[in-house]
């Protein structure tokens, strides 16, 4: 791993390790109550970047500790490393939106499916969209926090506007085209 093949995890966890050394338990809470609304990482990413991140010596990892975890901290060279990737322009958005595919394929499920996964998703988006207003007031004094946490107020009401002005309430505009085989009475 070099500077140049930073990638987004990566250069995260960098970014975290910033405020203190951390193990990688204690990275996936960080992780999962700040920018796992926006950003998929999954633990075992975490932990395949930091042996990814000691490897190159961008972190270096401590003793082990309770319950066996590691803490690392994060070196000179990952500073600097933290410091080039965080200066780059950042790469084209990627929409990875699993309910935009259930709709894009809709005509494909039975209408009661489809609406039982709108209905979760709107109850999801609810949910998250409630947890992003409980933390504005908590971060207003940090203009970087506070942009991001308007972005995930902003999104998610717009994702509910969408799920609102879908075509269909009980029925979709035309009745699905199921590629499954139907049962034989």
């Amino acid at each position: 791993m070099t500077t140049k093949t930073l990638n987004g995890t990566a250069g995260s966890l960098l970014g975290f390790l910033h405020e203190a050394p951390m193990s990688g338990w204690e990275l996936a809470q960080k992780v999962e109550a700040t920018i796992g609304n926006f950003w998929n990482v999954t633990r075992s990413q975490i932990y395949r970047e930091l042996r990814a991140l000691d490897e190159a010596g961008f972190v270096e990892a401590g003793d082990r500790g309770a319950r066996d975890r590691v803490r690392y901290r994060v070196t000179a060279a990952g500073k600097g490393a933290f410091a080039d990737w965080i200066a780059q322009r950042p790469g084209p958005e990627l929409i990875r939106m699993p309910i935009l595919l259930a709709v894009y394929f809709g005509r494909h499920l039975e209408p009661d499916v489809l609406q039982r996964f709108l209905l979760g998703r709107r109850l999801e988006d609810m949910e998250k969209l409630e947890t992003y207003r409980r933390l504005l007031p908590l971060v207003e004094g940090d203009p970087y926090l506070t942009a991001a946490v308007r972005f995930g107020i902003a999104y998610r009401e717009t994702v509910l506007r969408w799920l609102d002005e879908l075509p269909w309430d009980s029925e979709p505009a035309s009745p699905p085209q199921s590629t499954r085989p139907r049962k034989r009475r």
